[in-house]
């Protein structure tokens, strides 16, 4: 668990597992249309059925169709122009132009490049450990997606990317090396940091569309009046001050049964809600982050360590806890100032298939997508990342695609993992994922 108790400001949706819980916050948070071969798939694939239906005509069936296509064929070529060009000199359609690789073990290393929160610092691709060994085609579609708002310097390159979508592996590894500088990330003043990997996903939470005697606990709209960067109401103002509650009227999303599912909510910074609404149907939305209260983040699970009521800060210890002790469960929520505000978001089937809009603004993509700190990494950037421990062993390429408030430092990311309820591995991997980290940073030469 990440025990930073920052209070920076998140630049978009709020994604985070706490910091092994309550230790870490995240504040804030299609592809373009392939190259189609010269001949379009819907073709090739009607040529098999059709191949596969004259298997089944038998010996004449099998001569009288052949014969019929043939003369269909001609028939047609005397009718009109065809709507394609002529093939003079068939091509593989599978395999865009791709760059040969250009630099060579002998050539000089570029400059290090000096940023807000890090330095950069050349090395040689063989410097990656792993490099080579990665698929790529399971980031291409988290870089493509993430071309719909590339980092600076990369949008030349997102034309060349999204054609290399239907690339062999060694097409694909060849322009990554051909086109893209690594450098190994450290501190500002080029010492290498002993860098952290946390997790986060998004939880899916059962909810009421109407308060009840089950459902008391409300996930609020922001208020209006709410100035970002000014302190508003705290989460114990919220609670009891008549003004607070009477600026928040008319302004909850959905109500849920448990007040610390409330707070891991706020603390992930988005999620899916399965809702039953007030007529009794039931439907999937998700709700993204809005915005906070302006108030300091605080780990609920920091604070019982610092009482001594827990020996871990788990999600699992902090509910235990919480269930023995209900009369103190408003000092432990209220020991967090902070409170994030959704908003609520139609979930399509498409949607569905994708995480919440990160920072970058674009969907996040599960074990591809991570969250840095923008002043070290810029969003879109692709990150080569290697990690070692008893949760995960990666070398692997990612995406810097989101950010959040404890997210902070030259060698800091959080891996999204995916959306789940409990039992899933969305959740389990990101609560236990806590961990050294190394990062290398990819930039267009």
């Amino acid at each position: 668990m990440n025990t930073s108790n920052t209070s920076a400001p998140s630049a978009s949706s709020n994604n985070k597992v706490m910091d092994r819980v309550g230790f870490k916050v995240k504040q804030n948070k299609r592809t373009a249309p392939q190259t189609l071969p010269y001949l379009p798939h819907w073709h090739f694939v009607g040529f098999l059925g059709f191949f596969s239906f004259l298997r089944l005509l038998g010996g004449r069936g099998l001569r009288w169709a052949l014969a019929a296509l043939i003369v269909g064929t001609l028939g047609a070529c005397a009718t009109g122009p065809s709507p394609y060009p002529p093939e003079t000199e068939p091509t593989p359609a599978t395999t865009p132009s791709v760059p040969t690789p250009t630099a060579s073990p002998e050539e000089p290393l570029p400059p290090a490049i000096q940023r807000g929160k890090s330095r950069w610092t050349p090395v040689r691709w063989s410097d990656l450990p792993g490099w080579g060994q990665d698929n790529l085609h399971e980031v291409w579609n988290a870089w493509v997606r993430g071309c719909q708002r590339p980092a600076p310097g990369q949008a030349a390159l997102c034309a060349e990317l999204r054609q290399l979508a239907i690339a062999t592996p060694a097409e694909q590894h060849a322009w990554v090396t051909s086109r893209f500088q690594p450098y190994r990330v450290t501190e500002p003043d080029g010492t290498p940091p002993t860098g952290l990997l946390t997790g986060y996903y998004e939880p899916i939470m059962s909810a009421s569309r109407v308060a009840s005697a089950t459902h008391r606990t409300p996930l609020y709209a922001p208020p209006a009046g709410l100035r970002a960067g000014q302190p508003w109401f705290s989460r114990q103002d919220i609670d009891t001050l008549p003004a607070a509650q009477a600026a928040l009227q008319g302004r909850a999303i959905a109500w849920l049964a448990d007040p610390i599912d409330a707070l891991i909510l706020q603390i992930q910074g988005s999620g899916r809600l399965n809702i039953t609404e007030a007529n009794g149907s039931q439907r999937q939305v998700r709700l993204a982050f809005a915005a906070h209260n302006g108030q300091p983040y605080k780990s609920v699970g920091r604070w019982l360590l610092d009482q001594r009521a827990i020996r871990e800060a788990s999600w699992d210890a902090i509910k235990a806890w919480a269930a023995q002790n209900p009369q103190r469960v408003n000092d432990m929520l209220w020991s967090n100032p902070r409170t994030v505000f959704f908003r609520e978001e139609a979930l399509s089937e498409f949607d569905a298939r994708f995480g919440p809009r990160g920072a970058q603004g674009v969907p996040l993509t599960p074990g591809r997508s991570i969250a840095v700190d923008p002043q070290s990494i810029p969003y879109g950037t692709p990150v080569w990342l290697a990690t070692q421990g008893p949760t995960l062993n990666l070398q692997q390429l990612v995406m810097a695609q989101d950010t959040g408030g404890a997210i902070v430092g030259a060698v800091r990311a959080d891996l999204f993992t995916g959306w789940g309820s409990w039992a899933d591995p969305a959740y389990t991997v990101a609560a236990a994922l806590k961990q050294p980290l190394q990062l290398w940073a990819l930039w267009p030469r």
